[in-house]
């Protein structure tokens, strides 16, 4: 049974500007997981950018807004096919198990402008 959906979008360009405005920011919203995933890209600035949009979109699919969690607690890996994978845990899990949240389906995808994440919360 679907609990929830969420979609989001962000705009390479203007997460790029802010990657370098406040470089502090990779460390405060992605995991250690993501940057190790992402090392070997040339520009992973795209990959960084959906896997923003997916924590904004699981938020959106809990029917929550900034603040609900923080970001450390949601993140995104990849299976050795390359589907990506959301990860939920401390209180974004907890929020879930409320709303009867017991499994996650996520796709992600980017364009040279654009990034975009689509989830849906079952039970």
């Amino acid at each position: 049974m679907i609990r929830g959906i969420g979609v989001d979008a962000v705009d390479i360009a203007r997460f790029r500007e802010a990657l370098e405005r406040t470089p502090s920011m990779r460390r405060r919203i992605f995991v250690e997981r993501e940057h190790t995933d992402l090392a070997g890209l040339s520009d992973p600035t795209a990959s960084y950018a959906a896997r923003f949009a997916a924590r904004e979109a699981v938020m959106k699919a809990m029917g929550v807004g900034l603040g609900a969690f923080g970001f450390h607690d949601v993140w995104v890996e990849r299976e050795q096919s390359g589907r990506p994978v959301l990860r939920v845990e401390g209180a974004a899990a907890d929020l879930a198990l409320e709303r009867g949240i017991g499994a996650w389906q996520l796709s992600i995808t980017h364009t040279d402008t654009s990034a975009i994440a689509f989830v849906v919360a079952t039970a």
